[in-house]
């Protein structure tokens, strides 16, 4: 059995689907009630406080997703402190029950901010070395290596993924307001980015997910992983207007001038991570597994629009 924590979740949901559907059997755990009915088991669960004697049983594969991840105004007096209980207790309460039931292989899925939030002139891959600079990347970064210290003289096998922004029509976060930016036909001021962002289609995600349950090179390895072709922001917003069947109405403005108003703004990051540049050498991933992205980065973002807009239509939104 397979064990999807966070299967209430963006990926998680998802993820539980798609292994129902290559024959695995599949247990999902989440702190949030489904709204409907699933074709996989199902149990609201607290990973932090609730008993976790029976959520093992039978599970040979633990595919770890559910934890706190970056909040907008966060109103927490000590946000790496919640970080902390989320992403490194609740990851270790659970491996050292997975340790203590026999799990087969426990796969953690991490942070592309673990590795860094911006590149230069180089790409990043595995060898690269760390550098979180975010409460949620650093607690990230520990669970991982509390992770390698726990497996460290066991029998369970650990697989570290981590993952850049994870695209989709139904993503949330700052994926979801571009997309809703677009279908509004608003001017959006890219036309002068030139710079180069690495992602993951939620679709290719998965399927890399699923790779990494059997394939026994897998074992004990970091992966950096993307779809392989790296973007520009321009790019992304041509290729979503695309797809939801709008013109995209990109607008000149010098990168510099959005630059200081960010910075008056105090949207620093913001900035960053639209105008600025992460790119990811994930050739491991290939060479490694042999492992190829099943959906190109414009098919995925043609798709993203699509699929956003018929979101949109069930919602009334459109």
């Amino acid at each position: 059995m397979q064990l999807v924590t966070g299967a209430s979740g963006y990926i998680g949901g998802l993820l539980c689907k798609v292994l129902k559907a290559r024959g695995y059997d599949v247990k999902g755990i989440g702190r949030s009630s489904l709204t409907s009915p699933q074709d996989f088991d199902y149990v609201c669960l607290d990973l932090e406080n609730d008993p976790l004697d029976e959520v093992c049983l039978g599970v040979e594969t633990i595919i770890h997703l559910a934890g706190r991840a970056h909040i907008l105004n966060d109103k927490e007096k000590n946000p790496l402190s919640a970080f902390r209980r989320a992403n490194v207790n609740a990851t270790l309460r659970l491996a050292r029950e997975a340790m203590r039931r026999g799990v087969k292989r426990f796969i953690f899925v991490s942070s592309i901010g673990v590795s860094a939030t911006e590149t230069k002139n180089s790409k990043i891959s595995e060898l690269s070395g760390n550098n979180p600079s975010t409460p949620y990347a650093l607690s990230k970064f520990e669970a991982e290596e509390a992770l390698k210290e726990l497996v460290k003289n066991s029998s369970m096998e650990l697989v570290i993924i981590r993952p850049p922004l994870v695209y989709g029509g139904s993503a949330p976060g700052n994926f979801h307001r571009l997309l809703k930016i677009v279908q509004l036909g608003m001017p959006l001021p890219f036309l002068a980015a030139h710079n180069q962002r690495s992602m993951i289609a939620l679709d290719n995600l998965i399927d890399f997910i699923v790779h990494c349950i059997k394939h026994p090179a897998a074992a004990g390895e970091l992966f950096l992983i993307s779809d392989g072709t790296d973007v520009s922001t321009a790019d992304i917003v041509r290729s979503v207007a695309n797809g939801m069947g709008r013109k995209p109405r990109l607008i000149y403005v010098p990168v510099g001038v959005v630059r200081a108003v960010a910075k008056l703004l105090g949207r620093e990051n913001m900035f960053s991570q639209l105008f600025g540049s992460l790119v990811i050498d994930s050739r491991k991933a290939h060479q490694l597994l042999d492992w190829t992205p099943p959906l190109r980065t414009t098919e995925a973002l043609f798709k993203a629009g699509a699929d956003y807009m018929t979101l949109s239509s069930k919602k009334g939104r459109v």
